[in-house]
């Protein structure tokens, strides 16, 4: 096994890969900016290193530094999370050719599946259903407009390197079209240093279904599904699984032809696999080939630990697990909690924290880095931690879920604790009626 670990990243995922790692008795690095010098991933690493200034682009983004400290502390392999250089291909490269482990798909496939506009060719090639839209890349207006006449209003423009909402309009009507597409080039150009944007049809009451797979040389397994359909402006919010939308055909048809797709491009590491699910038909969206923010969900149901089972691949080449070891039992639910302020338009919400009592319990879990005297800065993610609960079925799990939220205490900083009461207590949470344009539409705070 690896005997140190580099973590090129920060808050909960960090302290959930240093977890991880001490696990398998591997020795771990922290990284972090000058602000971050006090975070939890710092203090419970065995080893730290300041790699510049809160700047993303100074610290968790900058490369060089990341691999002086790697040549510092004789690093043997970096897990980089998720976001910040996850999905990097060119990080990813240099560590190929320096022989560090990367934790994670190598170059080629980041690059590839990286790239929504061949992402979607490849899905399309292994035979999984596509959504409708542009064969390709698209930057002339006077095209990109055809398309969308073809396809039919309404449609959403999207940035072909990049996610997460940003880049990405939706366009009603046919008069709106130019104005939409300026502004999602000049995003993309701003956000992903590429202004090309492709078309697709736009579904009007979609669920966003996602597959788990871990794979490596040997074989390819899935961890089943999650549904991560209560968004606001693309942002997860509430994820949970199983979803309870899907029927046993569905799921047997969308776990065949992921698989399937995930093994014949030589997939290695885990990864997670997109749809968008609608009237009873599933279509690719992309894939992420990284560990995602709600990969506790279906842990909590497999009793599968991913992120160490990424190690064992990343080490090995291979999977340790076969599918008939994979077994999900009762329902888990992820409340994303931000320090943001729901009343003001989620307006960001740093501070200290001079309160923090985190719930517990039977089948509760808390993923985060917070603690009584945190500073929460404005200078990243508004993500503060995640709270996660089991039960043998969906109304349990709700039930545990707001009980665990009634208990959970952070004082100093405004939270999204009190909205995710209202939405488990919601009906159409409960009935499951609801899709991904919900909070969007419909007036809940």
């Amino acid at each position: 096994m690896f005997k140190k670990i580099l973590i090129a990243n920060r808050g909960e995922i960090a302290v959930r890969i240093v977890r991880a790692c001490k696990e398998w008795g591997i020795q771990t690095v922290a990284v972090h900016s000058t602000v971050d010098k006090d975070s939890m991933h710092v203090r419970l690493a065995d080893e730290s290193v300041c790699i510049g200034s809160h700047q993303p682009t100074n610290s968790y983004l900058n490369i060089p530094a990341i691999m002086s400290a790697i040549e510092l502390t004789n690093a043997e392999a970096v897990h980089p999370g998720y976001g910040f250089l996850s999905e990097n291909e060119n990080f990813a490269k240099i560590l190929e050719e320096n022989k560090i482990k990367f934790i994670g798909p190598s170059s080629k496939l980041i690059k590839m599946m990286g790239d929504k506009i061949e992402a979607k060719k490849i899905a399309k090639k292994h035979g999984l259903p596509v959504i409708e839209g542009s064969e390709g890349g698209v930057s002339n207006l006077k095209e990109a407009k055809e398309i969308s006449k073809k396809i039919g209003f309404p449609v959403l423009i999207k940035a072909a390197g990049g996610g997460g909402g940003k880049g990405m309009k939706i366009v009603n009507e046919e008069k709106d079209f130019d104005l939409s597409f300026s502004s999602a080039k000049t995003e993309a150009l701003k956000y992903f240093g590429n202004d090309e944007i492709y078309i697709e049809k736009f579904f009007q009451n979609p669920r966003h279904i996602e597959v788990q797979v871990l794979s490596g040389k040997n074989r390819t397994v899935h961890l089943h599904e999650r549904d991560c359909s209560v968004q606001r402006r693309h942002q997860k919010l509430i994820e949970e699984t199983p979803s309870p939308l899907l029927t046993d055909e569905i799921r047997k048809e969308l776990f065949e032809k992921t698989v399937s797709m995930v093994t014949k491009i030589g997939y290695e590491g885990a990864g997670t696999v997109e749809f968008i699910y609608e009237d009873g038909k599933f279509y690719f969206l992309e894939m992420n080939t990284r560990v995602q923010v709600e990969h506790p969900v279906t842990e909590m149901v497999t009793g599968i630990d991913i992120i160490k089972e990424q190690i064992w691949i990343a080490h090995t080449g291979n999977t340790a697990l076969k599918q008939s070891d994979i077994i999900p039992r009762g329902h888990a639910i992820e409340c994303r909690i931000n320090a943001e302020d729901p009343s003001k338009n989620f307006q960001p919400s740093p501070g200290t924290i001079s309160l923090c009592h985190q719930p517990s319990g039977f089948r509760t879990r808390v993923d985060g880095s917070i603690y009584q005297g945190y500073k929460v800065t404005p200078y990243y993610d508004s993500m503060v931690c995640k709270l996660i609960c089991q039960g043998r079925n969906r109304t349990e799990a709700i039930q545990r879920m707001i009980r665990s939220l009634d208990e959970f205490v952070i004082e100093g900083i405004t939270t999204t604790i009190d909205l995710h009461k209202k939405l488990l207590s919601h009906k159409k949470f409960i009935d499951s009626d609801f899709n991904v344009s919900w909070l969007d539409n419909e007036k809940i705070i």
